[in-house]
């Protein structure tokens, strides 16, 4: 939370914005490709095609299991050394993804996977790292900013697909070494942050609320529900998107475009997602967001030409950034700066875990329910209802509840 008591100019924040931004846009390109082509080369290496999401999950397992300790370091060692640490472990993922191919072992390709996730537990920081130097009414424009840069991976990282992916004999090799050269080549990008380390707490001080009390403050609470859904909900969504696609008839560079214009959908909003919760509350926008993912599942069960899948994660990215960076405002308002790194890992920590689950059943749902493609797809967007409505349910609750108990 922001001293909102002292005169900022947030120069500092702002470059600050342009570099979380700039990572964003290059190192976040890894994370489009290895959705769109992690379940394709999963289905090619696993014995049973139930299991052929198992290295998406692989992923978000790993960004959940390393969200704790990540933000554990950059409370201690700072921001750039938590970054870097995420660059090193997606480089490393990609190459044991690369490695695996090659060898055709689904076990080095689940490991690569797991440390895949670690860079991306280090790239959900960076929308907090927007705020860290940001004023109290800079933040959620900030958060937005830094979210915005995800338009340019969005771009990056299905095009990159097309290109690398079947550069070399075995298929998808060539993607997975592009992964290891961005990953080295960004990394520089984090010499140019600005961010002062958290100050070391005075012996006898107090450190903030408990992780239970945090967890039982009603705003922290709800943020973290509609952070979870929002999240969970897209990448049950988006991981079997491929698949459903290639199912039904599609092509794979059909589903390299759906999830670009699905990625680009997830960040175009960020130009003004900002603004808007600044003009229209928080609340409201979360709410929007939620509304927007019940409609990016109707859209689904309606049909499986290829409009109906552009509609649908097109929605569901515009859901997604309603909704996501929403929580991440409500979230980064009612924490003070000790607690900073035991709250951000205990936000990250819940959402990659039931972002985990929602990525193991995408699979399960999608090859593993009735007797056809179109049937695993409209289990799937059936399962968003009951996360939508403890999400929505939650929201409402905050939203009615008296003035200052909040």
């Amino acid at each position: 939370m922001s001293d909102t008591t002292l005169p900022h100019d947030d120069s500092r924040a702002r470059r600050n914005v342009a570099v979380l931004a700039l990572a964003q846009a290059v190192l976040g390109a890894q994370l489009p490709m290895i959705f769109t082509i992690g379940g394709l080369a999963g289905q090619s290496l696993a014995v049973n095609a139930c299991f052929a999401t198992l290295p998406i999950s692989m992923i978000v397992l790993g960004s959940m299991l390393a969200a704790t300790p990540m933000s554990a370091l950059m409370q201690r060692a700072g921001r750039r050394a938590g970054f870097f640490v995420g660059t090193m472990s997606g480089a490393l993922g990609g190459a044991f993804g690369a490695w695996a191919l090659a060898s055709d072992s689904f076990a080095l390709f689940l490991l690569g996977s797991l440390l895949t996730g670690i860079y991306m537990s280090a790239h959900g920081f960076y929308r907090f790292a927007a705020a860290d130097t940001a004023s109290a009414a800079f933040q959620p424009k900030a958060i937005s900013l830094v979210m915005a840069g995800g338009l340019a991976a969005a771009v990056i990282g299905p095009q990159l697909v097309k290109v690398t992916s079947d550069a070399m004999v075995i298929p998808f090799v060539g993607a997975y070494v592009a992964v290891i050269v961005v990953n080295v080549l960004g990394s520089g990008l984090f010499v140019f942050l600005d961010i002062p380390r958290p100050p070391a707490p005075e012996p006898g001080a107090s450190g903030g609320r408990s992780r239970l009390e945090l967890l039982k403050s009603p705003r922290i609470a709800v943020a973290i529900i509609v952070g979870m859904v929002s999240y969970a909900l897209m990448n049950l969504v988006m991981t079997s998107t491929p698949l459903a696609m290639v199912g039904n008839g599609h092509g794979q560079n059909n589903a390299a475009d759906v999830v670009s214009g699905h990625v680009l959908a997830m960040y175009a909003p960020s130009f003004f997602t900002g603004y808007l919760i600044v003009r229209f509350g928080v609340e409201k926008i979360m709410g929007l967001g939620l509304a927007i993912l019940m409609g990016a599942g109707l859209v689904g069960l309606a049909g499986v030409q290829l409009g109906h899948f552009f509609i649908a994660l097109i929605l569901l990215g515009v859901g997604w950034n309603f909704g996501f960076i929403g929580a991440t405002t409500m979230l980064a308002a009612v924490h003070t700066e000790e607690e900073r790194g035991r709250v951000q890992g205990l936000n990250d920590m819940i959402v990659f875990g039931a972002v985990t689950l929602a990525s193991l059943a995408s699979g399960g749902l999608m090859n593993c329910t009735g007797g056809s493609a179109r049937e695993g797809w409209s289990a799937v967007n059936l399962a968003m209802i009951p996360l939508l409505t403890l999400a929505g349910a939650a929201l409402i609750w905050l939203v009615l509840r008296p003035r200052g108990k909040a």
